[in-house]
Order: C-alpha cells, then structure tokens, then sequence
C-alpha cells in the first residue's frame, strides 16, 4: 500500500467510491451520484489549502482522506473538518487507519488547530476511528438530515492540537 497526495486522474476513482456512499449509506448526505467532473473540482478546490491523500493498492485508489476548510470566516481559519471514506471491498481492513493517521500527521505540521469530524449517526465503525486519534464528542444534533426516508442524527466529534 501506498499513501500519497491525490492528483486529478485520481478523480475517477475516487468518484467511484464516493457514489457508493452517496447511493447506498446515511454517511454523506448528498443524494445524487457526482460526475468525475465535479470531483475534479472539489480535489481541485480542496488542494489549494488543504491536504488531500489516496492510499493505493496495486495502482488502485482503495481508500481517500482530506480536510477542507469549516466555516468560510477568518476566525475560523485554523479549523478544519475532515473526511475519509474507503473502497467497500477494504472496509475493516485497518486501511482507513493508515490513512486517517497520515492526515492528522500533516495536519499537525500546520497552523491547524482543531480538526472536526462529523459523522451521521449511527456510525459506530467512524466513532471507533474518530475516537482512536484522540476526537472527542462535542456535539450532537438531532434529526438533521433526511434520507432513505428516514431522519438521521449528526455528531461532531473534535480533536485540538496544542500548537
């Protein structure tokens, strides 16, 4: 395995394993499946200031990391929220681990000061993740969203460097 920053042919792939989530899981909350062209641009944009990582496997994104900007105002600036999803097939495979690992590593190299994780509920398998980096519950809001026909809780998990 590989861990690497992603480049814009990565798109595709990890398009592909976004629309899994998107089509078949409370985890994001968009409901349409996004173009590669979309993807492009949100790799793009997050690039600019933000790390964005792939792990590889055999030349294949298996699994993606990134941390985007919070909120939009300058007091925020130092905050970001971060994401992580992986190829259904590696699921509980301790990939995301790795990766996820990476991150916080990069981002703590940085003038970030706090990373939130928010994560639709229940999720038990990105609280034990969240929750292994040393992210905390600082929120927990209540019939948020509505997918599958059904309303879905969100936490918010956060982990502060002491930088």
């Amino acid at each position: 395995m590989k861990i690497r920053k992603a480049v814009l042919p990565d798109s595709k792939e990890i398009c592909d394993i976004y629309n899994y989530y998107i089509n078949n899981t409370i985890v994001t909350f968009e409901k349409q499946s996004i173009s590669v062209n979309e993807m492009n641009n949100r790799v793009s944009s997050v690039k600019q200031q933000h790390p964005w990582l792939v792990c590889e496997l055999n030349k294949k994104v298996i699994d993606y990391a990134y941390a985007n900007a919070w909120r939009t105002r300058e007091a925020y600036k130092n905050t970001v929220e971060s994401a992580v999803y992986i190829h259904p097939e590696f699921i509980s495979k301790g990939v995301d681990t790795l990766l996820y690992r990476e991150l916080i590593n990069q981002l703590q190299k940085t003038n970030i000061h706090a990373i939130i994780g928010g994560i639709s509920l229940p999720n038990k398998a990105s609280i034990a993740l969240h929750e292994k980096f040393g992210f905390e519950k600082v929120a927990h809001f209540k019939e948020v969203g509505f997918k599958f026909n059904k309303w879905i809780d969100v936490g918010y998990w956060e982990l502060l460097f002491n930088n």
